[in-house]
């Protein structure tokens, strides 16, 4: 399960396809490439352990540096292209990278440059369009061996968090203990699950220095399938890629459905979509509307997990399971699952509490032995948690209520967002919908909606009045926002989370607790 396997047996087979260009990577080139990238990586003095960052567009060489760093054993942290240099310096600084491989279109680059590479970073490279004066990897590496080093071992990424609630944070796995061909637990997942394998062919509309893309494309490349990667994510190009080249699975989020819905009846009908095996979405809450609306389009295929980047465990739901189940996540499909109390008891069934994980990854956080602390069960430390608040009902399904740094306490209440924000964004005239506490003197904190509206001139005191009557006519009356403020465009990540810190801190002082807690 490797793509050096595959570009034995098929070598002509593409790996990648650009969705923009057409551009194909063959598993045989792949393999050339990554051993050539290899070679370099300890040419310069890279080792078993060390950190290689790449900060760059959905583009071929994105896969070429990671499978060159992951058979020269090193860690892999993608850098998000949005972020400025301030914040990409950071990643760098905190995860001691070596090695970054660049591109001239990020924005941010020019100023990292000028500012200075941080003390560890020895080497700084580009691919694609230039960048200054900067060494071109791809040049670089064409002039080096197309063997395998000599020393391999297995590397894998190191990702960050996307920092929707402070400052991101490096997920450390350990590396494995063997040579880079060998088996790997997320490829057989995939395979075992979803049975995906070498007749798939994998669509992929979303950045790939996020987790979930990252992960699903490479486990393709492990399973000898084909990964048809879009550079940025269009509703309607999405579906004329599905139809141009067949595509078999398809993961998104959210977002990308209520935008794809959003589409004109004849749109979303033009392009036959017939070869859709399954449609698999996670990193963020699904309204429960939205997703019978895509069942209803796309019929029983659509799939759902819930999981982290720290790899500690994962439910799994199918439709027909979710159909029965509405809400739901799904049951556990790897490890075992606990709903805890704060002092880290376990709940009946039915009582809603933080969501443990038993028998995934043993992941640490970067340089943060106090996070990681607060990510395990105070009374069982082998149970670690993402944060998320949920319930598990007497089947054992997993129903997420919220995160517990989202939760808004008005007057000793407490109040889990996501709830408000499905319902709101079910309006056909929103585009979505951020829910939050502000301050309010008497209660401590209220309600507060954010949204963004379909068409920028519904941002009317009329329109607003509508959606607080529609939150009146849904929920219970502490539920409901007390106003609505709107805004052209939600910080909202292109993995579908909501930076909703971002969103607080234009409302709240800062040097005010949020509603007495650490936000």
């Amino acid at each position: 399960m490797h793509p050096r396997l595959h570009a034995r047996s098929d070598p002509q087979k593409p790996a990648v396809i650009m969705t923009d260009t057409g551009a194909v990577l063959t598993y045989e080139e792949l393999e050339r490439r990554a051993n050539q990238g290899a070679q370099l990586l300890r040419r310069l003095g890279l080792r078993s352990g060390q950190v290689v960052a790449v900060w760059l567009p959905n583009i071929p060489e994105f896969f070429e540096l990671y499978w060159a760093a992951q058979r020269a054993g090193l860690h892999i942290t993608p850098i998000a292209t949005a972020l400025t240099a301030s914040e990409a310096r950071y990643i760098l600084e905190d995860s001691g990278a070596q090695l970054l491989v660049s591109h001239g279109a990020v924005a941010g680059l020019g100023d990292l440059l000028r500012a200075g590479p941080p003390d560890a970073l020895k080497h700084t490279y580009y691919v694609g369009q230039a960048a200054g004066a900067l060494l071109n990897w791809s040049a670089a590496a064409a002039t080096q061996p197309w063997l395998p080093i000599d020393d391999e071992r297995a590397g894998y990424q190191l990702l960050y968090s996307s920092g929707t609630t402070g400052r991101p944070k490096g997920v450390r796995l350990p590396l494995l203990d063997g040579p880079p061909v060998a088996e790997h637990a997320m490829a057989v997942r995939l395979h075992d699950v979803y049975g995906m394998g070498a007749d798939s062919v994998y669509l992929s509309p979303a950045p790939l220095y996020h987790a979930a893309p990252l992960t699903f494309c490479t486990c393709c490349h492990r399973l000898g399938a084909t990964a048809v990667v879009m550079p940025h994510f269009d509703a309607e190009a999405s579906l004329a890629a599905i139809e141009a080249f067949r595509v078999t699975d398809l993961q998104m989020v959210p977002t990308m459905f209520v935008r794809l819905l959003r589409l004109p009846a004849a749109a979303r009908h033009r392009y036959d979509l017939s070869s859709l095996r399954r449609v698999i979405h996670a990193a963020a809450p699904c309204p429960i509307d939205i997703k019978r609306q895509m069942i209803d389009w796309l019929g029983p295929i659509v799939h759902e997990y819930y999981a982290g980047s720290e790899g500690n465990g994962s439910t799994a739901i199918s439709s027909q399971e979710w159909l029965q189940k509405p809400g739901s996540v799904g049951r556990a499909s790897w490890g075992t699952l606990h709903v805890c109390d704060a002092a880290g008891h376990e709940l009946p069934r039915g009582r809603q509490g933080l969501v443990y994980f038993e028998g995934g990854w043993d992941f640490h956080y970067l340089n943060d032995p106090g996070k990681t602390r607060e990510s395990r069960n105070p009374l069982h430390p082998t149970w670690s948690t993402l944060g998320d608040i949920g319930y598990q009902d007497q089947d054992g399904y997993l129903f997420l209520t919220d995160r517990k740094n989202f939760m808004i306490i008005s007057g000793g209440v407490n109040i889990y967002p996501q709830e408000i924000e499905n319902l709101l964004v079910t309006h056909p005239r929103v585009a979505d919908a951020a829910v939050i506490g502000v301050p309010n003197t008497d209660m401590g904190e209220e309600v507060r909606a954010v949204v963004q509206p379909l068409v920028w001139s519904d941002a009317t005191p009329e329109f607003a009045a509508e959606l607080l009557s529609y939150c009146r006519e849904n929920l219970s009356k502490v539920k409901c926002p007390r106003a609505v403020d709107f805004d052209p465009a939600l910080p909202r990540l292109d993995n579908g989370k909501l930076y909703k810190r971002l969103l607080r801190d234009r409302y709240w002082p800062a040097t005010a607790p949020k509603g007495g807690r650490t936000p």
